[in-house]
């Protein structure tokens, strides 16, 4: 079953690669062309119906930088939920 990438997602991670937060364009500096100890990562990956800011496939690690907007209490419920699916999910 496949959960990486799915293509009902495809215009929204677009969408998001296009319109980085001050932050990720930051962090996209040190990760892009292999720059993190020659490891590649992907931004603005799904997993299953979650988007992850930067995904590394080699070492199965999942990057998210999370603003203000993820102080409230339901966002913080959404984050945990992301990160509950990850986990069990044992990504591939």
């Amino acid at each position: 079953m496949k959960i990486h990438n799915l293509k009902y997602l495809k215009e929204w991670r677009k969408e998001l690669r296009n319109n980085l937060t001050p932050a990720e364009a930051t962090m996209w500096k040190y990760l892009q062309n292999s720059k993190l100890d020659g490891r590649k990562f992907r931004r603005q990956h799904s997993v299953g119906n979650y988007i992850l800011d930067f995904y590394c496939p080699s070492e199965k690690l999942a990057i998210e930088i999370d603003g203000s907007c993820h102080d409230d209490d339901s966002a913080q419920l959404y984050d945990q939920k992301r990160t509950d699916y990850l986990i069990v999910k044992e990504l591939p």
